[in-house]
């Protein structure tokens, strides 16, 4: 398969991209996923900016501004002069009018498009009425929608119950860049950064394309993570508020639960959530909790033996994690910051960040275990007697019999088994088989930076996975 090669990766999409315009039927084609993570790139990059008609919704503007921004781009697209538009009915009566002049493939890309769906104006049955009475019958049609607010694009457009229900053909969920995908647009950028220090970047800012866009080549890790959370108007110090603002309607409450679960580092049920926010359970706390996860801000998973019984929530997005643990509450005026943070600090966070990014690299994981092809199930475990207690954060549980209990390590070298730590690992393991009383077999595996260093307790462990497989 050729890909485009301004494109970084996204391999998967644009094969989808190229289904779609090798098809002849009409096609409705939505791309999400959170701000900043690259939509707008991939589809004006994969068409070469080659569209029929574009527009793009602006943040925050009134209808009557929304409908006059769309009118400016039906006339910058070849329309006939056209009038005031009174609503969006209109609006998409003159963009039909529009197309019906083009013979052949007709592309069409509307960005930001919940953005024009302001209160009260109609916006989503207009949408309706244009696809459903003439745009889906035309062949070679292709609608693509993008939306940064992923509630919206979820909730109203992909999870509407009239009339664009199950109407949009092909749907795309745009998440941040791997570790690889990382490596690959900072080589093309320039960066000489070997991937111990691409590591440690993306354990701050994660994989989001916009903000990768802000390092400078000239600067070293510490220097730009100074330089974008820590001097004076520093521009991820102040996207936190915009970010949340722009996904969500109430932003407040989205940022309560997220910045909860940032002081509990493990995860927390529901029922936690509930009691430590003092709140109702109702509805609403699985909306937002929901949304958080649609949109890559929080992982939901299963303690090992229960399923929907006591999910548990974590907060796993990098940025906002780095955010809310040294940024939100910084009160000093050191633009070096980070660079002169204490080290006890910056170890504690490495070994918690390392873990994050195993978490979003569990396909890599999969695949350097050799069980791509495998069922496979992924849990945590706690354990407690009135004598002991331990906990698993990650599990793999498999459908071959056997169970890999991973442990993740971020060293700035080989990591050492030293024999405390080998039997603390034993303990743990026989701990966890007396416990759940599995009859699988068990496989202590080590996730490690560098790998381990080989001494006589290195033999506890079954199976290593190192810092060089997460770039697979």
């Amino acid at each position: 398969m050729t890909y485009t090669k301004t494109i970084i990766g996204r391999h998967e999409e644009q094969d989808i991209l190229k289904t779609c315009v090798a098809s002849d039927k009409a096609e409705f084609i939505a791309v999400y996923g959170r701000r900043r993570v690259g939509k707008t790139y991939l589809i004006k990059q994969y068409f070469k900016n080659q569209f029929d008609f574009y527009t793009s919704g602006i943040y925050n503007l009134g209808n009557e501004e929304q409908l006059e921004n769309f009118r400016q781009q039906l006339l910058a697209s070849g329309a006939s002069k056209i009038p005031k538009l009174k609503n969006w009915f209109e609006a998409f009566a003159m963009l039909r009018a529009l197309l019906e002049r083009k013979k052949g493939k007709r592309i069409v890309f509307i960005d930001e498009l919940p953005w024009h769906d302001a209160p009260h104006s109609n916006f989503i049955r207009a949408l309706e009425s244009f696809w459903n009475m003439w745009a889906a019958d035309q062949k070679g049609l292709k609608l693509i929608v993008c939306g940064s607010s992923t509630t919206w694009m979820t909730n109203k457009l992909l999870g509407d119950k009239g009339g664009l229900h199950n109407r949009v053909t092909r749907r795309i969920k745009l998440h941040p860049f791997t570790l690889e995908e990382t490596e690959s647009y900072l080589k093309r950028q320039g960066f000489q950064w070997d991937r111990f220090l691409i590591m440690q970047c993306y354990m701050a800012m994660g994989g989001t394309p916009f903000y990768l866009s802000m390092l400078r080549s000239d600067q070293s890790v510490d220097q730009n993570i100074d330089r974008l959370f820590f001097s004076e108007d520093a521009e991820l110090k102040m996207e936190y508020d915009f970010l949340f603002r722009s996904l969500f309607n109430e932003a407040i409450g989205y940022k309560r639960v997220v910045e909860t679960l940032a002081r509990k580092m493990k995860g927390m049920t529901r029922q936690e959530l509930v009691d430590e926010l003092k709140i109702t359970d109702n509805g609403r706390l699985t909306v937002i909790l929901d949304n958080l996860c649609n949109c890559d801000f929080l992982r939901k998973y299963s303690p090992y033996g229960k399923k929907q019984k006591g999910m548990l929530y974590q907060l796993t997005d990098l940025y906002t994690l780095f955010y809310l643990r040294f940024v939100n509450a910084y009160q000093g005026a050191n633009p070096n910051a980070w660079s002169q943070m204490e080290s006890g600090a910056r170890n504690a966070w490495s070994g918690y960040a390392f873990e994050q990014v195993c978490l979003c690299h569990l396909p890599q994981l999969r695949k350097a275990l050799g069980i791509s092809a495998i069922s496979n199930d992924i849990c945590s475990w706690y354990g407690r007697t009135e004598e002991q207690t331990a906990q698993i954060d990650l599990i793999i549980d498999r459908a071959d019999g056997i169970m890999n209990l991973c442990e993740m390590k971020f060293s700035t070298h080989s990591f050492e088994i030293m024999k405390d730590y080998a039997e603390h690992l034993r303990e743990r393991m026989g701990f966890f088989a007396d416990m759940t009383r599995t009859r699988k077999t068990l496989h202590l595996t080590m996730v490690t930076t560098f790998g381990l260093k080989r001494n006589k307790y290195a033999g506890v462990v079954q199976n290593e996975i190192d810092m060089e497989q997460l770039f697979e």
